[in-house]
């Protein structure tokens, strides 16, 4: 796929070529944590070894190559030449040339996705660095966790698709470059599948306003946003944590806020008290929300829906961090929905009998499943709906199921029975028939 032919001088000097296979090994994530790179070391042209550990970190392993050092002992056993001070240097070399090599691969891409749009269309086909993104982008995402030092060099690497990009994979460069005036955040939410984060209600407000918003699909970009905080001095901002804000707030918004959450307090306050402490914080105004009554937002520095969700999912998950580390929910509802504007009128009427607990429960229990959390008591939303399909059918809360008849079974055997004892009969005659013809017959 591509490949880097150097020379080192310096403190240090060696010689290397590093190759990029162009498919990835089938178990390289499999066997991540106990596999090494195929370099080969050589030391003034004689093989030492094809096991070094420390040439390259981890996520780096699918790199193939040789290196040859002048500078390296040839008296010494392979068990102290991996002491030895230079291959740290030489480490951090491979690393860096490695990381320039990706990028080239990157920026030869960008170059002729410019002079496509300059000249005719051409047929869309899919680029290197796409071919590369497909092999290897959780090799990159992995580096930005395990690697420090090189976190803002892979940073730039990093390729996703956004609310605006087509399905087409798009940098972090190019996403600041494409930033509305006035925007201080880089927008991301994070789902199952790319139709769910698509079609989430938390990105009503953010495509309205036009704001690109990163989609993640990647289990492993949960991980990945939790040790990279921001990218070129933007902070990113995670679409389903509460108090997202949009940087365009002037003084009569946040007035109008104000004076929203004031005419819905007596709503808000009925909700929180109706839920328990342990399914939900707090009941705000959402500023997020156009279409959608409610949804449920996790807290800024808690985990996220998608995020306990995949916790949840580990086989040795530790129950006591589950419980540490969950974000704590929010209800934010919308207070131009109509079903809202409703609930607030019979609230204010005093009309709060088990109907319409019932039917607040019911919406809470919806806003979790459209937010990405699993109910935790799926028995109790399930007779809550039955109920409420009962009442809509004019069906008695009273009705109970009909009982199933055994009555017939019985019968249908006793039938079976008799047909089998005349069949039987009626062989039994046949038989003796037949026998008492051969007796004759032998008489003659």
């Amino acid at each position: 796929m591509a490949y880097s032919h150097f020379r080192a001088e310096g403190d240090v000097e060696f010689k290397s070529i590093l190759f990029i296979p162009a498919t990835a090994p089938p178990d390289f994530f499999d066997s991540y944590h106990s596999r090494s790179a195929e370099l080969k070391l050589y030391v003034r042209r004689v093989f030492i070894s094809d096991e070094f550990e420390e040439l390259v970190p981890k996520y780096l392993s699918f790199l193939k190559g040789i290196v040859d050092s002048d500078t390296l002992p040839l008296n010494v056993s392979r068990e102290m030449l991996q002491q030895h001070s230079s291959l740290k240097t030489i480490k951090k070399k491979l690393v860096r040339k490695a990381l320039d090599m990706i990028r080239k691969l990157a920026e030869e891409d960008d170059e002729e996705e410019e002079e496509t749009e300059e000249g005719a269309e051409k047929e869309v086909k899919e680029t290197k660095y796409e071919k590369f993104w497909k092999q290897y982008g959780k090799a990159i995402k992995l580096g930005i966790i395990e690697d420090s030092p090189n976190r803002t060099r892979l940073s730039k690497l990093l390729r996703f698709t956004t609310s605006k990009s087509d399905g087409k994979l798009v940098s972090l460069e190019q996403y600041v470059e494409n930033m509305k005036e006035g925007q201080k955040q880089i927008y991301y939410l994070a789902g199952n599948s790319m139709d769910e984060v698509k079609n989430s209600a938390f990105l009503e407000r953010l495509i309205k306003k036009d704001l690109e918003v990163i989609y993640f699909t990647d289990p492993l970009d949960e991980y990945l946003m939790q040790n990279l905080t921001e990218f070129d001095d933007k902070k990113f901002a995670n679409a389903s944590k509460e108090d997202l804000s949009f940087g365009d707030k002037d003084d009569v918004e946040k007035a109008k806020m104000k004076e929203t959450k004031d005419e819905f307090k007596d709503l808000t306050k009925w909700w929180k008290n109706l839920l328990t402490t342990e399914e939900v914080e707090n009941v705000k105004i959402s500023n997020r929300l156009q279409t959608t009554p409610c949804v449920v937002v996790t807290s800024k520095y808690g985990w996220s829906a998608n995020m306990e969700r995949i916790m949840k999912a580990q086989a040795l998950a530790a129950d006591g961090k589950a419980n540490y580390m969950k974000g704590r929910r929010t209800l934010e509802i919308n207070p131009r929905h109509p079903i809202i504007k409703e609930l607030k009128e019979r609230i204010e009427a005093k009309d709060n009998g088990e109907d319409i607990q019932a039917l607040a429960k019911m919406m809470y229990d919806s806003a979790l499943i459209e937010s990405g959390f699993m109910l935790d008591d799926a028995k109790a939303f399930s007779q809550r709906l039955f109920s409420l399909v009962s009442k809509n059918l004019d069906i008695s809360a009273d009705a109970e199921v009909e009982e199933e008849t055994e009555e017939e079974e019985p019968k249908a055997k006793e039938e079976e029975t008799e047909e089998e004892a005349e069949e039987e009969a009626t062989e039994e005659e046949a038989t003796e028939e037949d026998a008492t013809e051969e007796e004759s017959h032998d008489e003659l």
